[in-house]
């Protein structure tokens, strides 16, 4: 048996047996069974969860974007130059096959499976609602994920390989709420009453559908923000329909993936930087000295001391080469995050109370701007193993505090989710792009495809002209131009 991944215009993963012109190679008592669902869904979590947490510049550049991190010698990416490793196309490519492939493949293994003989039919059917309701979830958040990368990009006809090899790309603005209809279906499908994953194939949950609930629901929560501006009633009611019903607000739900301490199953951040012993990044000054001037706790958890010191924090220049002796002159990428058990994160308490402050100061029903902005700071604080007292310390300086700290709503959320997004650059660089802060900027050295902007969206895989050609000149036309600058629907500021 022998799994593939068709081009990334077909966005299939399928599972054959091999074929031969032998009669006995082919004979099917000899043929490898099929893989179960359940083990397609687990592969498809993994795949998810290591697209966003690898810092591979093959991969994902979005820590670049959120000027998280700085080059040591090779800044091309820190530039935005996106093209010459392909990074578009594997992020496409990671997304539609290894995560939605495996999805889509999982739930029809599913729901092909027989009910077991002692298993009541009701029983069965519960369960089976249950495990296709998650798996609808988790291929939601993946499409939200393509649409916030690209903006127009393949839906309806992205996973159907036999009809439609060469998919259309459905306009970004009519894709959000087909996904808030397919999450209120699959939430109302879930039942807490009954099994769902077996525990061991679901690498999030354990199959707690309880939990996947809150995940659903916070799912919406974040959907729904990104169409404030464009769709105020449809973010509203959906806003105010999850948090009544229960979302992420707490630590203790939060949706990761933990990974194992041994090969090949480790965090991808150890993976890259510790396993092939690479020094290809340094803090980036903008971000440590934002942290320095707060004095902020996490540091010694988000960076190295200065060689020889204790709480000396030094970061590299952002779209520079930091050349001078590496291991003297910068701090470097903490030991913590380095760990090859660091947890992946989908969804986490800090993300939602902040989206949650937004949400009330946008004057939606869910409670208090203030309070959830405190918990969302706390959050990020005690989630990297900050104590409550230094947590609540924290957050009662001037700077910090809700009540006093300087600028706007957009700008204290923003810079505080700025913070506390630092190993999720993806969803950092989303709270950028919807708040406008930080105030951070393209560096001088940035290369001219970016017109002296942060990108606000990648460009589409190098591929799609030649082989998509007609959908894609359709889709480019239609988003205002391929280009970086060019912005997806819900980003209007």
């Amino acid at each position: 048996m022998k799994k593939f991944f068709l081009s990334i215009f077909a966005v299939s993963a399928l599972v054959t047996s091999c074929a031969s012109e032998d009669d006995i190679y082919n004979d099917d008592s000899l043929k490898a069974y099929e893989a179960s669902g359940e083990y397609f869904f687990a592969n498809a979590q993994k795949e998810l969860v290591d697209q966003l947490t690898t810092p591979s510049v093959n991969l994902n550049v979005f820590r670049y974007f959120s000027q998280y991190w700085a080059a040591t010698t090779y800044r091309a990416e820190s530039r935005y130059d996106l093209t010459t490793r392909n990074i578009p196309d594997n992020h496409w490519d990671n997304l539609y096959a290894e995560a939605l492939g495996n999805f889509k493949k999982a739930k029809e293994n599913i729901l092909s499976e027989s009910k077991p003989a002692l298993m009541s039919e009701i029983e069965w059917n519960k369960i089976q609602q249950n495990r296709v309701a998650i798996i609808e979830v988790l291929m939601v958040y993946t499409y939200q994920v393509l649409v916030d990368s690209f903006g127009d990009v393949p839906y309806s006809q992205s996973l159907d390989i036999v009809n439609t090899p060469l998919p259309k790309y459905d306009d970004d603005a009519a894709i959000y709420p087909q996904l808030i209809t397919r999450l209120n279906a699959a939430i109302a499908q879930m039942d807490t009453g009954y099994g769902s994953i077996t525990p061991n194939q679901d690498l999030v949950y354990a199959g707690d559908v309880s939990k996947w609930k809150l995940f659903a629901n916070s799912l919406k929560v974040k959907i729904a923000i990104n169409m404030a501006d464009v769709n105020n009633s449809l973010a509203k009611s959906s806003i105010e329909q999850a948090y009544a019903a229960g979302v992420i607000e707490s630590n203790t739900n939060n949706a990761l993936l933990t990974y194992n301490t041994f090969a090949p199953n480790y965090n991808l951040i150890h993976e890259e930087l510790v396993q092939s012993n690479r020094n290809d990044f340094v803090p980036a000054s903008v971000f440590v000295d934002k942290l320095n001037s707060l004095s902020d706790p996490r540091r010694p958890i988000y960076f190295t001391p200065l060689n020889g010191t204790t709480n000396t924090f030094v970061g590299g220049n952002y779209g520079y080469q930091n050349l001078l002796p590496y291991n003297d002159s910068y701090s470097h990428i903490g030991d913590k995050i380095k760990e090859p058990n660091l947890p992946g994160v989908l969804i986490d308490a800090a993300e939602i109370n902040f989206i949650l402050a937004e949400a009330a100061e946008r004057g939606y029903s869910v409670g208090s701007a203030a309070t959830h902005y405190e918990s969302a700071v706390k959050a990020s604080l005690t989630f990297w193993g900050i104590n409550n007292t230094d947590a609540t310390a924290y957050y009662n300086q001037s700077s910090v505090n809700y009540g006093t700290a300087t600028g706007t709503w957009k700008e204290k959320i923003g810079n505080q989710a700025w913070i506390a997004m630092y190993n999720r650059g993806f969803e950092s660089w989303t709270f950028f792009r919807r708040l406008d802060f930080p105030g951070i900027v393209a560096p001088a050295s940035a290369y001219p495809i970016a017109e002296g902007e942060i990108p606000v969206r990648l460009t589409y895989p190098s591929t799609e002209p030649n082989i998509n050609g007609a959908n894609y000149q359709s889709a480019s036309s239609a988003i205002g131009g391929d280009k970086l600058t060019t912005k997806v629907f819900w980003d209007i500021n």
